[in-house]
């Protein structure tokens, strides 16, 4: 079996098909449909459909699956856990030209779980999340309400069926789809859940799509005899003195512990942009100031947390302008990078343009969601290590570990009690 992932952002498409890349296969990232995905097994696209207008999202999204999706192969709509973005829409568009889809938003490994048809995010309703809250003020989290105002007919899978026998399941989704059931929403509180789910669905002979997080997708990556696993090498080595860039342009609370533990733990210097220059661009006053400090931080070989600030005229929907200003003013320096993190989809796509690396092999995970990889080519040969996160994902550890992967350090023994050693500024650094 191949596949395919579209997803609307990149960190999205990422932590969904590093699942498959960790099982084994030959899994690529793309920013674009005229990629030569070579012998991958597994390609996700990111469509960078997010910020656009429903109508808008749903047309490129199935102009990118008649693209790519080669016959036999199956197919998989990422979708975030929190579910941002144009999702539903998406999916009817999908829908018409790929059967039923199987909806399971699910990531327990995150805590993100799916019960009576609403998602749930450690233990709390997706509605009073912060996230949620940031970008849908309002607005129903409601899966069922939310597919149905997008045109779809939909059924509701609830855990008692999904943990009887598999046999039984596998004929009421069969049944469902019969009946003319469009999309079939799936409670799921555990990974067993998930894999219960997947190894039902890949059997299916019904038309079918999949459409949900990382979760799911993790579950079918690890079913054996779906895939031909490729045996390769997951080794990467930086540059000597190539310094780490950890670039934020998420705001969540969730990024900020990251980024407390990050500069606690590594030492490492941060810098926060005011959005009011990457507004205005280089028309700004401070903007070749900020440029220099940025190219001689970087020329030094020191590693850099760049942040992108926040103030009272902040709009969510403003993020990959702002984004995309930033990775101007970082190109004339990438060429120092020895190693990217990249936190926030529209954040690693603007960074990733603007330098011409238009796709990732992907190589490993570092935690749940966190995809470490190499690009496949770039503008000017320059290739460093690449790992992306979506904005309000992971553990607070999770840029810490991301930069002690990029580093090639271990984490120093004191911390594993939770304790400080005295000395953390660039601790794990190669010489």
């Amino acid at each position: 079996m191949t596949l395919l992932i579209i997803a609307d952002d990149l960190s999205g498409a990422a932590d969904c098909a590093i699942a498959f890349a960790t099982a084994g296969l030959r899994t690529v990232v793309t920013l674009d449909t005229a990629l030569d995905a070579g012998d991958a097994q597994v390609i996700a696209i990111d469509t960078d459909t997010r910020r656009l207008s429903p109508d808008a999202a749903a047309e490129r999204t199935v102009v990118a699956c008649q693209t790519l999706l080669k016959t036999g192969q199956k197919l998989y709509k990422k979708i975030d856990s929190t579910l941002r973005g144009n999702w539903a829409a998406e999916v009817a568009g999908l829908q018409a030209v790929a059967g039923l889809a199987i909806v399971a938003p699910a990531f327990p490994a995150t805590g993100r779980t799916t019960l009576e048809g609403r998602v749930w995010v450690n233990g709390q309703p997706l509605e009073t999340t912060d996230t949620w809250k940031l970008e849908h003020t309002d607005q129903s989290a409601d899966l069922d309400a939310m597919l149905e105002t997008a045109g779809l007919r939909t059924s509701k899978l609830p855990l008692a069926i999904l943990r009887g026998e598999l046999s039984e399941l596998a004929e009421h989704i069969d049944e469902v789809a019969k009946n003319g059931v469009q999309a079939l929403i799936v409670d799921a509180q555990t990974a067993d859940d998930l894999r219960r789910l997947a190894l039902v669905t890949t059997q299916l002979t019904t038309p079918l799509f999949w459409v949900g997080s990382g979760g799911l997708a993790r579950e079918i990556a690890a079913l054996p005899d779906v895939f031909e696993v490729a045996v390769r090498s997951v080794a990467f080595r930086r540059e000597k003195h190539a310094p780490i860039l950890v670039l934020v342009g998420s705001l969540s609370s969730v990024s900020e512990r990251q980024c407390t533990m990050l500069k606690e733990r590594a030492g490492i210097d941060e810098m926060i942009v005011a959005p009011a220059v990457l507004r205005e661009g280089p028309r700004h006053l401070a903007w070749a100031s900020w440029e220099k400090r940025i190219g001689e931080h970087l020329g030094r070989g020191d590693d850099l947390l760049l942040r992108i600030g926040r103030d009272d005229a902040f709009d969510p929907a403003e993020g990959g302008q702002l984004s995309t200003s930033l990775a101007n003013m970082i190109r004339p320096y990438f060429d120092k990078v020895g190693g990217l993190v990249a936190t926030g989809g529209e954040t690693a796509r603007a960074m990733l343009g603007a330098v011409g690396i238009g796709s990732l092999k992907l190589l490993c995970e570092i935690e749940a969601g966190v995809a470490f990889g190499h690009p496949v080519a770039s503008r000017d040969g320059h290739q460093p290590g690449v790992i992306t996160k979506a904005g309000a994902f992971g553990t607070d550890h999770a840029l810490y570990a991301s930069w002690l992967h990029l580093s090639d350090a271990a984490e120093p023994a004191a911390y594993a009690n939770g304790s400080t050693p005295p000395f953390p500024a660039q601790q794990g650094k190669k010489s």
